[in-house]
């Protein structure tokens, strides 16, 4: 089977995951805010977001394996359940709406999110566990029709937790975020053609490689540091997504 991508492409392909996933090992989310808007260059996003599911199911096990003991499973099975109903509604607008109309969403998302996080610069008070419900829908939802809810849970657990339980609670949510919708793409047939997944199997060591820079990056520069920097480069990327649809 024969992908259908030029040399250019190849390399904005293998770029746009490295830098994806260099911003996963440090965050622990994030690759459809950055991979999205240099992916949608060649893919079209109903493609886009079962391919980062594939690649972020490899990563994900990565980062929760080594940190499974701190997980708190209270927080864990609350999210869970509205998680997956989020993921199933996303992933009927995914398969169904207008790419152009996708597109307009997507960068409305990631503006606003980028938007967000710079604005936002002190930890909320802690928040009731009621919360669980309405951030477990729309982190499913944005999860399966953006491929990045975990900011949603990011901002929950941080609001519960200690920092390492609320990092490997996050880690073990977007684990079984990814099964959920990777389970919902096959059973909708996304990857019956194989396109996708041979597609996938390429772009691992690009993933690898932006994992162990990620990695290495989290033991020189604060991770807050840098995550502002990469919101940074999600919002140009949001704005331009915006006017590319407008200018259409």
């Amino acid at each position: 089977m024969d992908l259908p991508f030029s040399g250019g492409e190849w390399v904005l392909l293998e770029l746009a995951i490295a830098l994806a996933y260099i911003v996963f090992g440090v965050a622990g989310f994030g690759t459809a805010l950055v991979a999205g808007p240099i992916l949608i260059l060649c893919l079209p996003l109903s493609k886009i977001i079962p391919l980062l599911v594939l690649l972020d199911f490899v990563a994900a096990f990565g980062n929760w394996l080594p940190s499974r003991r701190d997980v708190v499973r209270s927080e864990l099975l609350r999210l869970l359940p509205c998680m997956a109903i989020g993921c199933v509604v996303g992933v009927v607008f995914l398969l169904n709406l207008k790419s152009d109309l996708l597109l307009l969403l997507m960068g409305v998302f990631i503006t606003a999110y980028a938007l967000y996080s710079l604005a936002v610069k002190v930890k909320p008070a802690r928040l009731a566990a009621g919360w669980a419900i309405p951030t477990g829908i729309t982190g499913g939802l944005f999860g399966a029709l953006f491929g990045s809810g975990g900011f949603l849970y990011a901002l929950y657990l941080n609001a519960r937790l200690p920092k390492d339980a609320a990092r490997a609670t996050q880690s073990a949510l977007i684990s079984c975020s990814t099964v959920v919708r990777l389970t919902l793409f096959v059973l909708a047939g996304v990857y019956a053609d194989g396109e996708l997944l041979l597609l996938g199997a390429c772009l691992l060591p690009a993933m690898a490689m932006g994992l162990w820079v990620g990695r290495r990056l989290t033991r020189k520069l604060s991770r807050e540091a840098f995550v502002r920097l990469v919101t940074w480069l999600v919002l140009a990327s949001g704005i331009a997504l915006i006017a590319r649809y407008l200018s259409a």
